[in-house]
């Protein structure tokens, strides 16, 4: 049941939405939270970053994730112009870790039940139609039920959490500040294959992304010899293309050296499903009475899994910048202004990575090649292992990305150079491999995925605005 007043109210249930509801209901607070849908729903975004780990403990759920039967991902294998490498998360020791490959109609019913059994007061099947402002703080919104429209209301709020996702009700219809990635007009088409040959040298539940001519594959491992399989192309690839979507998509899996040769022998199931227009970001991330996380905020590319991470990072940060707020540990300026700063700070990061991963392709002339190369880089095109290791760093210059930059994001990259540039490395022997179609594995287990994901936030020698996240007693802002 939809309430008249909720202290903290959530709209939707994804990741992002469930996670800061959990966190917050967890230290005491009045949570609501709104879902259009009926779980459990259909949702792209299958493979998990490591960094989920650390989230999982944090939101208690860590236990329920790991019975429930999710392929364990142990690594993944990347096949980038000429070279091929492999990642074993296994190779860590002490500091072993791995991930998991969801599927996210279970995933995020688990979530949201999660929510529900922490005393989140969860309402499924509400369409929320506008959010009031009063003095331009948001104050309510008016609420349908999607079944019923003769069930409707409002329901006012102290904080407003908009975790909606792609249709980022804040970001379209109030602040209207969404802008659209020119550089990434792609378009994923994708679908599920069953009895798929996974070769012998994989880590166990290791997601595949391999670079074409005209684009890229995802090989990701959601059941035992079940795959969910897509293709990213440039949009004007489809223009072009005169089949019918599905003929077309078969059609380029078959050309694919090694998605046809995985596929060769397996059965397609059901239909081929689109996304385009999928990468964007807001101009701003919160405002006077309301935060905006995950999908909602900003998304970049399905490359590299950054999806889920940033929706759950992003639920962390504003339930740690609530909480303390809430508590008069910081005031409202302060929790938005550590909010907003670090939440670029991440997404960023991962803009600089996947811009420079694009921007790593060589020989390729292709229009999808060429929209991506976003970064002016001093850096040798021919030295991936040299690439790889500054751009994980941060010394490419993050003003190529954005217009405009927060400094701090720029010096906090910087100082990632010298503390990491000396003992990171992404290849073995790669100068010696480099022209070779040998598959090399990375020696550090997994150093490029940790660091991308990079926990900064709990660091308090790299505190955003005199603030980091401490976890002792719940996610909240300490002072350093």
């Amino acid at each position: 049941m939809v309430p008249e007043h909720s202290q903290i109210l959530v709209i939707g249930g994804g990741p992002a939405g469930s996670s800061v509801a959990t966190l917050l209901s967890k230290h005491g607070f009045n949570v609501t939270l709104l879902e259009k849908e009926i779980f459990p729903r259909y949702h792209i975004g299958e493979s998990l970053l490591p960094s989920a780990l650390k989230i999982f403990d944090l939101l208690g759920v860590r236990e329920k994730v790991e019975n429930y039967g999710f392929v364990k991902k142990e690594g993944a294998y990347v096949k980038w112009g000429k070279d091929n490498w492999t990642v074993d998360f296994n190779a860590l020791g002490e500091n072993k870790t791995y991930s998991f490959q969801v599927r996210r109609a279970e995933f995020d019913h688990l979530l949201l039940d999660h929510s529900s059994s922490v005393g989140v007061n969860v309402v499924q099947g509400i369409i929320v139609e506008k959010v009031k402002f009063t003095n331009e703080r948001a104050t309510s919104l008016i609420w349908q039920n999607s079944k019923d429209s003769s069930k409707k209301g409002e329901i006012s709020f102290d904080y407003l959490i908009d975790a909606s996702g792609r249709s980022g009700i804040i970001a379209t219809k109030h602040n209207k500040d969404r802008k659209i990635h020119e550089d990434f007009q792609n378009v994923a088409a994708w679908g599920y294959w069953e009895n798929v040959d996974v070769p012998d040298n994989f880590p166990k539940g290791a997601i595949a992304t391999t670079a074409t001519s005209k684009g890229w594959f995802w090989s990701i491992p959601v059941k035992e010899r079940t795959m969910s399989i897509g293709i990213v192309l440039h949009k004007d690839e489809f223009k072009r293309n005169s089949l019918e979507l599905k003929e077309f998509y078969m059609k380029r899996i078959k050309e694919d050296s090694f998605t046809g040769e995985i596929t060769k022998n397996g059965t397609f199931c059901g239909e081929v499903k689109v996304e385009q227009d999928y990468s964007y970001s807001a101009k701003d991330f919160c405002g006077p009475g309301y935060f905006i996380c995950g999908d909602a905020a900003c998304f970049i590319d399905p490359l590299l899994s950054s999806g889920v991470h940033l929706g759950m990072f992003s639920a962390l940060m504003c339930a740690a910048s609530l909480t303390s707020i809430l508590k008069g540990e910081a005031t409202e300026a302060e929790g938005m202004s550590y909010y907003q700063k670090c939440y670029k700070k991440a997404y960023l990061r991962m803009m600089v990575f996947v811009s420079s991963f694009y921007n790593q392709y060589e020989g390729m002339e292709s229009q999808f090649w060429k929209a991506k190369k976003m970064i002016n880089s001093n850096i040798d095109q021919h030295d991936i292992k040299y690439a790889f290791t500054s751009l994980i760093a941060g010394l490419e210059d993050l003003n190529d990305v954005e217009s405009k930059v927060d400094n701090v994001v720029y010096q906090e990259m910087l100082k990632k150079v010298k503390q990491k540039t000396e003992n990171a490395k992404i290849f073995a022997n790669t100068q010696e491999n480099k022209e070779s179609d040998t598959v090399v594995s990375d020696p550090d287990g997994g150093f490029f995925a940790q660091k991308i994901e990079g926990y900064f936030a709990f660091d308090k020698e790299e505190a955003i605005e005199g603030f980091y996240i401490s976890t002792e007693g719940g996610v909240q802002l300490s002072r350093v």
